[in-house]
């Protein structure tokens, strides 16, 4: 990004921070959350609100704003891309950019369980709540749920994402739940992937609230995802998660779980934004290629 764009968004935030509200209403919504061909592809970037700026090998990958803004920049340019989640200063950047017409937008709500905090079940909502996400004219929310049936930190948050899909369904805004079962090892939080375990976690999410008209969920690729889909009529989003180790085979599993009749399309970050090679646009356009 060059630096003239980058001091031209750091003015406005000063001078003029009212802009960023008559962004937001005058940008071009998206008429639906899929794209023409029934599938959505979102960039997801709003790992560093919880600390979490790690991309394969590179530790503070996700560090440095304006190449983050770039990468995401030239993400959404690319053809098939249906939207982006992110959290509020990386959103009301990219709508400063221009970026966001004819996007989905997904604000990124509960950001408080703080990459290897001894807290980090705590999974408290400090970024995005319904009611801001609606005064923006996004289109829904996303949650992420960690159950740890050993840490009763764990209980205020499946409450906290129910009163979230309560008020995003209220509001007819998508509910994206990213659920997982999750334990900690060695000091660490490692989620679990088995499929019984998947199996649960998307029971248990589909579950939340009074209402589930507007909720998705937003799930990984494991083993027997023909089972694991089963659990829920909810429709799906396939995250990407880290940077893989073996690109082609993440791809080849995404295709395959795509042809599963809840599997809507895909919601990846690091995966895209990061690859080994650094083209963001031939990663971008293989993944968008599956749908």
């Amino acid at each position: 990004m060059p630096v003239e764009r980058l001091r031209e968004i750091v003015d406005i935030r000063v001078h003029n921070p009212g802009a960023i509200a008559e962004a937001a209403a005058g940008r071009v919504r998206a008429a639906s959350p899929v794209g023409e061909n029934g599938r959505a592809m979102i960039i997801a970037a709003d790992h560093p609100a919880r600390g979490a700026l790690r991309s394969g090998g590179r530790p503070m990958a996700m560090a440095d704003r304006a190449d983050l803004l770039d990468r995401l920049c030239t993400a959404l340019s690319r053809p098939g891309v249906t939207g982006v989640l992110a959290t509020a200063d990386i959103l009301e950047d990219l709508l400063l950019l221009g970026a966001l017409d004819g996007k989905t937008v997904f604000g990124s709500m509960n950001r408080g369980g703080l990459a290897g905090a001894s807290f980090e079940m705590d999974d408290r909502f400090t970024a995005y709540d319904a009611a801001a996400i609606a005064a923006m004219g996004f289109g829904g929310g996303k949650m992420l749920l960690r159950i740890d049936y050993d840490d009763d930190r764990t209980a205020p948050t499946l409450g906290a994402c129910a009163a979230a899909v309560n008020e995003l369904n209220a509001a007819r805004l998508i509910a994206m739940v990213e659920p997982f079962v999750s334990h900690r090892i060695d000091g660490a939080i490692k989620n679990d992937l088995s499929p019984d375990a998947m199996t649960r976690a998307i029971a248990i999410a589909s579950g939340l609230g009074g209402a589930s008209a507007y909720t998705w969920l937003k799930v990984p690729v494991v083993e027997e995802m023909e089972r694991v889909m089963a659990a829920s009529t909810l429709p799906a989003l396939l995250l990407g998660g880290e940077v893989p180790a073996d690109p082609e085979a993440a791809f080849a599993n995404w295709g395959r779980a795509l042809k599963l009749p809840t599997v809507k399309g895909l919601v990846v970050g690091r995966s895209l934004l990061y690859p080994e090679d650094d083209d963001v646009v031939s990663a971008v356009d293989t993944a968008a290629g599956l749908l």
